[in-house]
């Protein structure tokens, strides 16, 4: 057995025994708690990037670790075959925190939205009348939903698509916002269009306002159905429980995940009213892990946080302190800010460095963040940051670029 003691020992092991499907920062952590984790050389540093949203309520969380331990001591899976005393409950309140019927529940993110085009799918053959196998469902440009075999089919991301086909058909692409080039492309056998209220991996990209609301009034319409992806942007990342809400539209299914876990087993589900959701019948999907009593408990610990609306609100409070710092660093660094509730993408110069460099700069100040394309990085700080942690953050920013700039 290798004796690791430094970041770089236990980075060159990995190198040498698990896939290179990753490129992380230098860093190895070691132990994680709140906001901040700590690295096996004893480093301690923000975590800004909190899992992709998956740590919305930080590191090890008293309340949700207590659940898991909880539920751990009494059973962890009995599969589908079977009913548990925690399914119910969770599905009960996770159909009430966003405002659905009914709840299927899945474990990773790209599960649940699989789960979503299979049901827009049915919908459209046994409740819309298109004939089988002619449906077809809208995406976006610069969508990233997942890297399941059919999602990567309408990815226009070229690491992400390319040299895996041959590709799933049945998809039309848009461009992101473009309500015009979305009627366009509506025909009598459009089952759903599929929409991210925010594009997280493509830098946090707001769409213009009134956007979503045209979107619904558009699919009520034309009798399709609105599919929001809220696995990055749900569970109060913006302010509000789902990012769709901000400006009050509501979607005919919701993909959920990442935060829905709690940090600490995957968990996702879709939600729709019974109209949709019930052209799934016993043994047209399933899962042997979704809904288990272990990730139900979990879950259900995590909207029982937010359904006191507290998390939310924070965000929205801090939403302007985060958009102020960030804004004072445009011409100083940075080309453009985009923010929405605790949730930024920062495009940086590309004069001064790339996006890598970047969090590897940031990095050395104790401040944990990713990139996505080019110059542009993104910022998720758990919801439960405090004003001056959020600074703390915005602050190493400003110096990094400082530095940059000379």
């Amino acid at each position: 057995m290798t004796e690791l003691s430094t970041n770089q020992a236990y980075i060159d092991l990995e190198d040498q025994v698990a896939a290179h499907n990753y490129s992380p920062l230098p860093v190895v952590v070691e132990h994680a708690e709140g906001i901040h984790v700590t690295d096996v050389e004893g480093n301690t540093y923000i975590d800004a990037l909190s899992g992709y949203s998956a740590l919305n309520f930080g590191h090890r969380h008293p309340g949700l670790v207590q659940a898991a331990k909880d539920q751990l001591d009494r059973s962890t899976l009995t599969s589908r075959a079977f009913h548990n005393d925690q399914l119910g409950p969770f599905c009960e309140a996770l159909a009430r925190l966003v405002g659905k019927d009914m709840i299927l529940p899945m474990n990773t993110g790209a599960e649940a939205v699989e789960t979503a085009l299979k049901i827009a799918r049915k919908w459209a053959y046994q409740v819309k009348g298109v004939p089988d196998g002619q449906a077809e469902i809208i995406v976006m440009d610069g969508n990233f939903h997942g890297r399941t075999t059919t999602i990567i089919s309408f990815s226009d991301d070229p690491e992400a698509h390319d040299h895996y086909g041959p590709y799933t058909p049945g998809f039309v692409a848009v461009p992101y916002g473009d309500l015009a080039a979305i009627e366009a492309a509506i025909t009598d056998s459009t089952a759903a269009v599929l929409v991210e209220p925010i594009q997280g991996e493509q830098g946090v990209m707001i769409p213009k306002e009134g956007f979503l609301p045209g979107l619904r009034r558009l699919c009520t319409s034309k009798n399709v159905l609105m599919i929001a992806d809220e696995i990055q942007s749900g569970l109060g990342r913006t302010g509000t429980s789902l990012a769709c809400e901000y400006e009050g539209v509501e979607a005919d299914m919701y993909t959920l995940g990442k935060a829905l876990g709690g940090g600490i087993v995957p968990v996702s589900a879709v939600a729709a009213d019974a109209e949709v959701m019930n052209v799934i019948t016993p043994g047209t999907h399933g899962s042997t892990f979704g809904g288990n009593p272990l990730a139900a408990a979990v879950g259900k610990a995590v909207v029982d946080l937010l359904a006191t609306g507290e998390h939310q609100a924070h965000a929205t409070q801090l939403e302007s302190v985060f958009a102020e710092e960030l804004g004072n660093l445009v011409g100083q660094g940075a080309e453009a800010v985009r923010v929405r509730g605790l949730w930024a993408g920062i495009d940086i110069d590309p004069g001064l460095m790339t996006g890598k460099e970047a969090c590897k700069a940031l990095a050395r100040k104790g401040v944990l963040a990713k990139d996505t394309h080019g110059s542009t990085i993104r910022l998720a700080p758990p919801l439960t940051i405090t004003e001056d942690e959020l600074r703390q953050i915005t602050d190493a920013l400003g110096a990094v670029l400082a530095e940059a700039r000379g």
